[in-house]
């Protein structure tokens, strides 16, 4: 079972930045594409960015030209760069599999956005 431990949430203020990491055990991380999703308080998780073994990657509407999701498969790690922050997007972020069964949720980073 593949593990994935979420970590560089945090508070920051409107246009500010923040980048997310997401650490997976297993050695076929690498032939998976992975997803970034994120929980806002009061409703339910919803898709953020994806990238592909291939390092092709998408993005919601709301996070595209904001948001940058990139991996590094020797280190097991997918990132997501976000920029020029909004309050909305405040919630808890989480990583997983974009596609098939999604493996066990880690505890996901919470990231709060406000001044």
């Amino acid at each position: 079972q593949v593990q994935l431990v979420e970590s560089g949430g945090g508070l920051v203020q409107p246009g500010g930045s923040l980048r997310l990491s997401c650490a997976a055990s297993g050695s076929i991380f690498s032939t998976y594409a992975m997803g970034w999703y994120r929980q806002p308080p009061g409703k339910l998780r919803e898709f953020v960015a994806a990238i592909t073994s291939g390092a092709s990657t998408s993005y919601a509407d709301s996070v595209k030209g904001r948001f940058t999701i990139s991996r590094d498969n020797a280190k097991n790690t997918v990132y997501l760069q976000m920029n020029n922050l909004k309050p909305e997007d405040t919630a808890v972020y989480y990583c997983n599999r974009r596609y098939g069964t999604a493996w066990k949720w880690g505890q996901g980073t919470q990231v709060t956005v406000s001044s």
